[in-house]
C-alpha cells in the first residue's frame, strides 16, 4: 500500500514499501491532490509488480512511458522501473552528481572560505553520512525518516552535543543541495535539537586557590601565561592565544587587543579589547622580559599544529595535585566571566569576553554553592533591605505620603518595618508590638512612653 503526504508549502510525496520492505519516497512537488492520487495508484501497481516479479498492468505501463525524464528518473531512483536505455549515457554524469558521495565531495571541496578546523569538522560529518547511507545513495532518496535513523545511529556512538553538531551540519549539506535544486526538500529541515545544548553538569568553577596550584605546577613562563590568559583574561584557547602579538599589548593604557579567529567573519567582531587585569599582569610581564628582541608573537614555544594544549593542561593539573575538570579551557573562561559579572555590568563583561549576553547566560555564567550560602545569610538579607527599601520619612500628621511610601514598598515585594499600622483607625489604637522595637510616635496613642 502507498500513502500520500503533504507539507505546509503544498509539496506532495508518495510513500510506499519497496521490494526489501523498506519505505521509499517519490517526491511530486506542488501538484493537485487528484494528480497525487493518480501517482499513488500507479506506484502501488509498479511496487506490486516488482515485488512479485511480473510486468505492471498495461494502463500503468502506458502511464509510466508518458512520464518525462525528470519524473521517470525519480521512479528509477526508488527501484520501480529500469532506466531508459537512451538516457543511460546522457544522464550518467547527472546521476553521479546526484549521489551523496559525489555531492559532499564537491561541496566541501568548493568551500574555499572556511578555516582548516571547520573543514575538518565537515569532513567528520561527511564520513558519518557515508558510513550510514553509502556513497552511491541518491540524494533524492534520503527521507526525513532516514535522517531520524541517522541521528539515532549517532547517539549510539557519540555524545549528545556532538550528535547535535553533526545533525546541524548534515542539515547544512542538504540545504545547499536544495538550493542547487538537486532535491525537492531537505530531509533534515524539520529536525529539532541541532544546536549545542547547555550542559551545566559539566561546568566547573576554578577557585583562586586551585589556579595558584596549577600556576605553580606549570613548566615555564609561557605556560603560566597561557593559563593566566584563560583564567584571568578570559581568552579562547588556543585560537586567541596563538595570534596574540606584542604589538597588541598596550602597556601604557593597560589594554590588550585580542584578535578572534572564531568571530572574525562577523562584522565588527574581528577583535576586542581586554584590560590587563592586575591578576594577569605579572605573568604577561614575565614573558615580556624573557622575549628576544624583535619577537612577534607572545606565545612562541607551543605553536606547533600537533601541540595539544588541552592534554598538556590536564597533565599539569594532575601535577598540581588536582583532578582535571571537564572542558578545561572553556571552564577557565566561564570562571572568569562569572567573576567579572559580579563586579561589572554585563554589557561590559561580554565586550571583554567576546560573547553575547544570551550566550553568556546559557553557556558561561555559573551559580556556585557559595552564592546560595551568601543569599541565605542574615547579613545578605539586611544588605538587600538596605538597598531596596527607601527611608520612611512621614511629614506632619497627614497620612497621604506615608501611605504612598508604604504602597511603594509593597510593590517591591517587601513590607516596611511597621507594616501593621492601621490607617484611618477610628479608635486611635496603636499597632501590635512585633519584632521591631516600638517608637514614641507609635505608642503615643496608648499614652505609653
Amino acid at each position: 500500500m502507498a500513502s500520500i503526504s503533504s507539507d505546509r508549502k503544498g509539496n506532495r510525496r508518495v510513500f510506499f514499501s519497496g521490494p526489501n520492505r523498506k519505505r521509499r519516497t517519490v517526491y511530486l512537488g506542488r501538484v493537485p491532490m487528484k494528480t497525487a492520487r493518480t501517482y499513488k495508484v500507479h506506484i502501488e501497481s509498479m511496487a506490486a509488480a516488482v515485488l512479485h516479479g511480473h510486468a505492471p498492468d498495461p494502463e500503468t505501463s502506458e502511464w509510466v512511458g508518458s512520464r518525462d525524464d525528470v519524473m521517470y528518473g525519480k521512479l528509477v531512483a526508488v527501484g520501480l522501473v529500469p532506466a531508459r536505455e537512451s538516457a543511460k549515457t546522457e544522464n550518467q554524469a547527472d546521476n553521479q552528481a546526484a549521489t551523496l558521495g559525489h555531492f559532499l565531495e564537491q561541496y566541501i571541496g568548493g568551500r574555499t572560505d572556511i578555516k582548516p578546523s571547520t573543514r575538518c569538522n565537515l569532513e567528520q560529518v561527511r564520513r558519518n553520512l557515508l558510513d550510514f547511507f553509502g556513497a552511491e545513495r541518491l540524494l533524492e532518496s534520503i527521507t526525513p525518516g532516514d535522517g531520524d535513523e541517522f541521528r539515532v545511529n549517532l547517539l549510539n556512538k557519540l555524545g549528545e552535543n556532538t550528535v547535535r553538531r553533526n545533525c546541524g551540519r548534515a542539515k547544512q549539506f542538504f540545504r545547499a543541495a536544495l538550493r542547487k535544486k538537486l532535491i525537492a526538500e531537505n530531509p533534515f529541515a524539520d529536525m529539532k535539537g541541532c544546536a549545542v545544548k547547555a550542559t551545566t553538569d559539566r561546568m566547573y568553577f576554578i577557585t583562586l586557590e586551585e589556579a595558584a596550584k596549577v600556576l605553580e605546577a606549570c613548566p615555564d613562563a609561557e605556560w603560566r601565561l597561557i593559563f593566566a590568559l584563560s583564567r584571568f583574561g578570559g581568552l579562547r584557547c588556543p585560537s586567541e592565544h596563538l595570534v596574540l602579538r606584542w604589538a597588541d599589548v598596550d602597556w601604557e593604557r593597560s589594554r590588550i587587543t585580542v584578535h578572534s579567529p572564531k568571530t572574525e567573519h562577523h562584522e565588527g567582531k574581528e577583535s576586542r579589547q581586554v584590560p590587563i587585569f592586575p591578576e594577569l599582569r605579572p605573568y604577561l610581564e614575565e614573558v615580556w622580559e624573557q622575549a628576544e628582541p624583535g619577537t612577534e608573537f607572545v606565545i612562541t614555544r607551543y605553536r606547533s599544529g600537533n601541540a595539544n594544549l588541552r592534554t598538556q593542561l590536564e597533565r599539569i593539573i594532575r601535577l598540581a595535585g588536582l583532578e582535571p575538570w571537564p572542558k578545561p579551557f572553556q571552564n577557565l573562561r566561564s570562571t572568569r566571566e562569572t567573576e567579572l559579572a559580579e563586579k561589572f555590568p554585563m554589557h561590559i563583561v561580554c565586550a571583554w569576553i567576546g560573547n553575547t549576553q544570551a550566550v553568556a547566560a546559557k553557556h558561561y555564567l555559573q551559580v556556585r554553592d557559595e552564592d546560595f550560602d551568601r543569599a541565605a545569610r542574615h547579613d545578605a538579607y539586611s544588605d538587600a533591605r538596605a538597598t531596596h527599601i527607601p527611608t520612611q520619612q512621614p511629614t506632619g500628621d497627614s497620612g497621604t505620603s506615608w501611605q504612598e511610601t508604604t504602597q511603594a514598598h509593597v510593590y517591591h515585594g517587601l513590607m516596611p518595618q511597621s507594616s501593621s499600622v492601621c490607617y484611618n483607625n477610628p479608635k486611635g489604637l496603636a499597632p501590635r508590638v512585633g519584632l521591631e522595637p516600638t517608637t514614641q510616635r507609635l505608642t503615643a496613642g496608648r499614652g505609653g512612653t
